[in-house]
């Protein structure tokens, strides 16, 4: 039995790839800089021996090394598999000799990807499954299944995507994002995704998107949210959102979430799943298993005049559709006043789109902001507070719970405490476990 160990395994991606890597027979190990949920998971349910934190000694006897995108040459232990000639490869290199020989349902595009993933997973539920998320239908980002499909979300910002051989490719939209990777070169952008949709056998693309209208391939589905889409109603079922939508020719759905992006994000999944094989009455049952993801208009306190939502949105366009969403929500609810904490992802996001950031929060009652997590990026100074200064932000360091409220703090006290309304709190740094009172 080959030893597969990871460098980074508690990451969302690189830890996918290992539990998926467990249900092929391999036997997986791994390393992080600290402990966490997913580590655990690991080492409890799929025998990883796991080390905290990175050793010399943890490659010892692997037969290949893989390794997160922010893992550097100077790690101990890729350092170490080099010294002793073990295969090491990247998460983006490995994906070819994971995915080669599978028949892969690629979902890839700028916002909604990890939705439409475990949506699709739904759809298909005798596919194997890995998403960038855990889906809580089957409480994890990995689903195994006794054939060679495989639903995945596929990542551009590294260009992973092209490495993915796709099958099937579900495109939800394009924006330029992680131009850093990409130079600053938009040419290189659109290409790289051309490329991804190009190697596929079949193709859903969202019509809507006007890059992606410009593309002509054979066996190519364009769905026009703009035009298909009809009737969209949000609906609560003991006191939880869903979105009822009609697509011409198919007729009507229902999913869990409110919004119309979540009716567009559930329409491309309904259409690939189609494409796939599956009939229409067995998709359209389906779509009621979808139970949503973690992180992801996460609902992680619901009462009567007191909801938290923890939502992933960490770009201005995500924040917008959430929020309207939210308020959507909040008025269906009967609750008037809407609180969103904001922890800005990377200071070069940040940067690279911080007109979009002041004018997404509109509307808010109360905008929190907390210190940028860096992601292990150098410190950019950016006077956030000037910047957002039509809000009156609070400025703190972080959030918690307590006796269930809310609380907001600054040098170790708290300044601000909600236990009424509705609170938001958006980023994809560590304020999922603040606002959930697990930090």
């Amino acid at each position: 039995m080959k030893r597969v160990h990871f460098i980074g395994i508690g990451g969302i991606g690189l830890s996918a790839l290992a539990k998926f890597l467990s249900s092929q027979g391999y036997s997986i190990s791994g390393s992080d800089m600290r402990q966490s949920e997913i580590t655990d998971d690991l080492a409890l349910n799929y025998g990883a021996k796991i080390t905290i934190p990175h050793h010399i000694d943890a490659v010892e006897g692997a037969d290949i090394v893989i390794y997160s995108a922010a893992v550097r040459a100077n790690n101990v232990e890729y350092k170490r598999a080099k010294e002793l000639g073990i295969e090491l490869y990247s998460r983006k290199e490995a994906l070819k000799f994971i995915l080669s020989d599978k028949k892969v349902f690629a979902v890839a595009g700028a916002h909604g990807k990890s939705t439409t993933s475990a949506m699709l997973s739904s759809l298909i539920p005798s596919a194997n499954a890995l998403i960038g998320a855990i889906s809580k239908e089957f409480g994890s980002n990995v689903r195994v299944g006794n054939n060679n499909s495989v639903v995945f979300e596929a990542d551009e910002s590294d260009e992973s995507f092209l490495n993915s051989n796709p099958y099937l490719a579900i495109v939800t939209n394009v924006e330029p994002e992680h131009l850093e990777y990409y130079e600053y070169d938009l040419d290189r952008f659109y290409n790289a995704y051309k490329k991804f949709i190009e190697l596929a056998d079949i193709r859903v693309l969202n019509g809507d998107d006007e890059f992606l209208d410009s593309l002509e391939f054979e066996d190519t589905i364009k769905f026009y949210p703009s035009k298909e889409l009809s009737d969209i109603a949000y609906i609560l079922k003991d006191g939880e959102p869903y979105t009822r939508f009609g697509i011409d020719t198919l007729g009507e759905f229902e999913v869990l979430g409110f919004g119309e992006h979540i009716a567009i994000d559930a329409a491309l999944a309904i259409k690939g799943a189609i494409e796939t094989g599956e009939d229409v009455e067995s998709v359209r049952a389906r779509m009621l298993n979808y139970r949503g993801i973690k992180k992801r208009f996460d609902i992680v306190h619901n009462e009567d005049d007191f909801i938290v939502i923890d939502d992933y949105g960490h770009h201005p366009t995500e924040i917008s559709a959430t929020l309207e969403a939210i308020r959507v929500f909040a008025d269906a609810r009967g609750i008037d006043k809407i609180y969103a904490i904001w922890q800005p992802h990377k200071y070069t996001r940040t940067m690279d789109n911080l007109k979009g950031f002041v004018e997404c929060f509109d509307g808010v009652d109360e905008l929190i902001i907390l210190p940028i997590w860096s992601s292990g990026e150098i410190e950019i100074p950016i006077d956030l507070k000037g910047a957002f200064s039509k809000y009156s932000p609070i400025m703190a360091d972080r959030v918690g719970r307590e006796n269930e409220a809310v609380v907001i703090k600054k040098d170790s006290n708290i300044i601000k405490e909600y236990d009424k309304g509705l609170v938001v709190a958006f980023g994809a740094g560590d304020i999922t476990y603040q606002i959930r009172g697990e930090k």
